[in-house]
């Protein structure tokens, strides 16, 4: 199902990265808690219903102080419409009704998306009370709350619940490869992918995604069907301003929660950047499968040799230590062919079912080889183990107390089952339950 996304706007210093922070963190919890993520994005999955949401902080883009403060401020929003399925539009009692809060709103109101006014900073009864100037706006009904001291923030939960409709079935599993090619900026993910559909490819059809303004075109690459899933700015082009280019994550997640194999593009001269980092992040997040894609080999092949940049990449991304490397060049075609080999075997890795028994054996020799310690002078019981699931392979393993399982632990488990069964390129879903032992 395609997840819900979800824009927090308004201009500067309203308070956007700590109801960002809040919602994350309480009542909510980021989805993924693996050492190593660098976790200053401005996104995060997070748990909605039975599935989950993306939550998209605007809160980390530039605005400058020159004349057209506000046509930035414009741009910043119309971007955030577009992709975002429901906008919290977030006010500050203190500053009341300024002319960016106009300018914000005018732009809300000529877009039919389902949004909410909040009001932020109200931490005592006339505060409260100075909310009620914010219906001028002309968005609906303000929500008083207080972000830092967490005040209406449940109010506020209860208001974006009834905003969003239920998550998109349209993204069902067909069996066919769904492949995303992410990345930052000027790494040469437009040239990979021309590269790709033009090279022994026979092109399907262009479709219209489903997802707003996303293109899906359908090839076949050998005698499996792919459908590419074109990522904002690989196929378009033209200047885009520094402050507002950090939104282009907010399309970057679409791709990615609607794939099921990212290619995660870097440039072999720059090496990884933090960016690259932050959006290899969002794939382990949304449990998806990865290749990374050393590109632009041709520009540094016989200065570094491939052993070296490749234990550069997994030192830089550890916590995607399963995530296979490719070496390509996209302007000499170099590489492309075995890039689309590594993605088909991480989408068939990731689809591999196990045989309940060959599990259940794997689980207690595990256990024989290394017992988990106890915690808090609790002793760790281990019952047994059942497959899920499969893209991404999910397991749930049933104990006495899932707090005791120390992550330290729960990987070593994961590296067990990885030694076992492969699954190359696809992180590995463990869930822990009480329920069922015995």
């Amino acid at each position: 199902m395609t997840k819900p996304l979800v824009a927090i706007v308004g201009r500067p210093n309203v308070g956007k990265s700590t109801l960002f922070n809040r919602l994350i963190g309480h009542p909510l919890a980021i989805v993924s808690n693996v050492p190593g993520t660098t976790r200053d994005r401005v996104t995060a999955t997070i748990p909605w219903r039975d599935q989950s949401m993306i939550l998209v902080d605007t809160g980390g883009i530039d605005v400058f102080q020159t004349s057209d403060l506000w046509g930035k401020v414009r741009a910043q929003v119309d971007m955030a419409l577009e992709e975002a399925d429901a906008i919290i539009f977030l006010v500050d009692v203190v500053d009341g009704i300024t002319p960016g809060d106009i300018e914000i709103a005018q732009s809300l109101r000529q877009r039919e998306k389902p949004m909410m006014l909040a009001v932020n900073k109200v931490d005592n009864p006339k505060r409260e009370l100075d909310t009620m100037d914010f219906y001028a706006l002309g968005i609906g009904d303000p929500l008083p709350i207080s972000a830092y001291h967490n005040l209406g923030i449940r109010d506020l939960l209860d208001q974006l619940d009834s905003l969003l409709a239920n998550p998109s079935e349209e993204d069902e599993d067909d069996g066919d490869l769904k492949l995303a090619i992410v990345g930052r900026p000027n790494v040469g993910k437009s040239m990979l992918l021309n590269t790709i559909l033009g090279h022994e490819r026979t092109i399907v059809s262009d479709i219209p995604g489903t997802t707003r303004d996303a293109i899906d075109i359908a090839f076949s690459f050998g005698d499996k069907h792919v459908t590419l899933i074109d990522t904002a700015g690989v196929r378009r082009r033209g200047h885009i301003e520094v402050g507002i280019e950090k939104y282009s994550v907010m399309r970057a997640m679409r791709a990615i929660d609607r794939s099921n194999v990212c290619l995660l593009v870097i440039d072999a001269a720059e090496g990884i950047t933090n960016q690259d980092t932050h959006i290899a992040g969002q794939v382990m997040d949304t449990y998806k499968g990865v290749a990374v894609v050393v590109n632009k080999w041709d520009l540094v092949k016989g200065e570094i040799d491939k052993e070296h940049m490749a234990n550069e990449v997994r030192r830089k991304l550890k916590f995607i230590p399963y995530a296979p490397i490719c070496f390509t060049s996209a302007l000499e075609g170099m590489g492309v062919k075995n890039v689309m080999e590594t993605a088909l075997n991480v989408y068939q890795q990731g689809a591999t079912i196990v045989p309940r028994g060959a599990l259940e054996r794997t689980l207690l020799s595990a256990v024989g080889d290394h017992m988990p310690p106890s915690r808090g002078g609790k002793p760790i019981k281990i019952y047994r183990i059942y497959q899920k699931s499969h893209n991404p392979p999910t397991f749930v393993i049933f104990v006495n107390d899932p707090r005791l399982i120390h992550f330290s632990y729960e990987r070593y488990l994961e590296n067990k089952l990885r030694s076992a069964f492969g699954f190359a390129g696809n992180p590995l879903h463990l869930i822990f339950s009480t329920k069922g032992k015995g």
